[in-house]
């Protein structure tokens, strides 16, 4: 039995495909790597989804043969085919505003407690309901986030992963199927709804057009198609009492639960219940992530991420910090000035070199890693005795270090590959190679570099710069 699988592993600004090779623990090479970007198109933003699968193939060529293939990517964004399996349109970004004020009109009509109590989801302008609400779906025949969409292409077979389809809103979570009562509220045609599949089962075998094209044949199976939920499967975990924060362009903080936490109190905290492997819950909250970082270091022309995060760490301490939930931080633009008003609105003065600007991101996102364990922890009842820092965020010692001093927790950094990992461990266990979450994560934590950052400072400048934000 072969050993090898691959991963294709697409990011808010990088897609790639990872070939893994378990015979002797969990080796991973990079295939291909490429960017994904948004495209304006007059007043809309969308993802370039033909490009993205003419890389998908680009990288399964260069990989070579594999036992099977695993397709993992953000959430909420989708696209629309219409009856004879044809795209609509390019997908929309789930940045683009086009839902601006689409969740306070569906709550008016149906009640923001009906919406929790049905999805257990936390309200985010970019939910897949509130997205479709705004589309034009008269021709549409199916929708398939794109997970989905890029294994329908690959397979030709139809189908929604549960673990991405519970990001929605649209799904019930407590019985992981669609909330039909819901969506016929909403009047959402349920032709686009597709038949629910679970992590690890079979989609289909390679199209004879895709084989032909990359020189080989095998079965593609669900990962975790959520990145995320891929992510939190890999943590190395040795018992139920943590945290993690799968960190890059977003933050997902949160713990693992047998079930959701449905509570009027987790409502108002925003909390989300997302489906996870094995029937586990993902309970988090989105925290706005190094895409702040990211697009200050756009604003900065050949500026040097180690110079700046070397610079960052000298700085002044808590000189200046923001909520980096703030709904101004959430399209791309000029974010520098955008932290520049935010630091004036509440009375700082704002950063005054790139260096300090990094400082203030990185600390503002400890803050909300803070928040956000803190409050998972209250409002489960969930123990927490260390945090795992998962994904790109992973190599980002300095913010490693402050969420530590942050948190007043331990903080295990890696794998940086985690949803990688996670997705292939998935079809591994498909294959008969491991067993269950148990076992998954071990083989991460006695195969990949991990580092511990310890807690340290004073915790009260913690409790004062938390003050001047939330």
């Amino acid at each position: 039995m072969s050993h090898r699988f691959a991963a294709v592993d697409l990011g808010a600004s990088s897609g790639r495909v990872m070939l893994a090779d378990l015979s002797g623990g969990p080796s991973l090479t990079e295939a291909h790597r490429f960017a994904n970007g948004p495209v304006r198109v007059a007043d809309r933003l969308h993802w370039d989804i033909l490009g993205i699968y003419r890389e998908i193939l680009a990288g399964l060529r260069a990989a070579g043969p594999v036992s099977s293939v695993g397709v993992d990517s953000w959430a909420v964004d989708y696209g629309l085919l219409d009856e004879s399996g044809r795209l609509i349109g390019n997908p929309v970004h789930y940045r683009d505003d086009r839902t601006r004020g689409v969740p306070e009109r569906v709550a008016a009509l149906v009640g923001a407690e009906t919406l929790y109590d049905v999805s257990g989801l936390q309200v985010l302008p970019f939910n897949t309901l509130y997205q479709l609400l705004t589309d034009r779906l008269d021709g549409a025949a199916t929708m398939l986030l794109i997970p989905d969409l890029i294994g329908y292409w690959l397979t030709g077979e139809v189908g929604a992963e549960v673990t991405n389809a519970s990001t929605t809103g649209l799904l019930d979570v407590r019985t992981r199927s669609w909330a039909w009562p819901l969506i016929e509220r909403l009047g959402l045609p349920a032709r686009l709804f597709p038949p629910l599949r679970q992590p690890g089962e079979p989609i289909g075998g390679l199209r004879r057009d895709v084989a032909g094209e990359i020189g080989w044949s095998a079965p593609v199976r669900a990962a975790g198609s959520h990145d995320t939920a891929s992510a939190v499967a890999a943590v190395p975990a040795s018992g139920p009492a943590f945290a993690y924060i799968s960190c890059g362009t977003w933050s997902l903080a949160g713990v693992e639960l047998p079930g959701p936490v449905l509570t009027p109190q987790s409502r108002a905290a925003n909390f989300t219940n997302e489906a996870g492997i094995d029937g586990t819950v993902r309970y988090l909250r989105n925290v706005m992530g190094l895409w702040l970082l990211q697009e200050c270091m756009r604003a900065w022309p050949g500026s040097d991420l180690g110079e700046l995060l070397k610079a960052a760490a000298a700085e002044r301490p808590f000189a200046a910090v923001v909520n980096p939930d703030k709904p101004v931080f959430l399209p791309p633009g000029d974010m520098p000035a955008r932290i520049a008003a935010e630091c004036r609105r509440t009375g700082q003065r704002p950063p005054a070199s790139p260096a300090a600007y990094t400082r203030c991101v990185l600390e503002s996102l400890a803050l909300g890693h803070r928040r956000a364990v803190r409050q998972a922890m209250e409002l489960s009842g969930r123990d927490v005795e260390v945090v795992h820092l998962v994904g790109g965020g992973s190599y980002n010692e300095l913010l490693c270090r402050l969420t530590a001093d942050a948190c007043g927790l331990p903080v295990v950094a890696g794998p940086a590959e985690a949803t990688t990992l996670g997705n292939v461990l998935v079809q591994a266990r498909a294959a008969g190679l491991v067993s269950g979450l148990e076992e998954m994560r071990s083989l991460v934590a006695s195969s990949q570099p991990l580092r511990r950052y310890e807690p340290s400072g004073d915790a009260r400048l913690w409790d004062e710069a938390a003050a001047r934000v939330f």
